[in-house]
């Protein structure tokens, strides 16, 4: 059963829009009881990457953030099955979606490289002399004769 889910869909998730999004509705396992043999409440949510519009750039974070979730045809698949409730499931599936698509539009900070300080460095040098100090304690002392 397949099912773009346009009235219960905002316009868009992350600024992906609503043609980009199929949800697919399949039996859950787990808790549930009679119910979860008869209604099929687990969402697998498919995200067509090529029609969802991101930017090159967080297309790549995203792709590198869960890389199993990518199919070979560049759909990204969410399946969600925790709660007993078809709604709560796409629900879930959506803000999955979501944190997914904001956690991958936030670049990376570009990580700055610092030297030691002349402190550090200097208690550095200390402490080798020290162990140096001691392990040289511990050989046999040389007989001169």
């Amino acid at each position: 059963m397949t099912d773009h889910g346009a009235a219960l869909l905002p316009r868009s998730v992350s600024g992906i829009p609503a043609r980009a999004l199929t949800f697919e509705f399949v039996r859950s396992s787990g808790p549930g009881g009679q119910n979860v043999n008869k209604v099929a409440t687990a969402v697998q949510l498919r995200v067509a990457l090529d029609a969802a519009g991101l930017p090159a750039a967080v297309r790549a974070r995203l792709e590198e953030r869960v890389p199993g979730q990518i199919t070979r045809s560049g759909e990204l698949v969410i399946f969600a099955q925790r709660f007993r409730s078809q709604l709560r499931n796409r629900e879930d599936a959506l803000e999955r979606l979501d944190a997914l698509v904001r956690a991958a539009r936030q670049q990376p900070k570009a990580r700055v490289a610092t030297a030691p300080s002349r402190r550090v460095q200097a208690e550095r040098a200390s402490d080798k002399r020290y162990h140096a100090q001691r392990k040289a304690q511990r050989r046999r002392p040389e007989i001169e004769g």
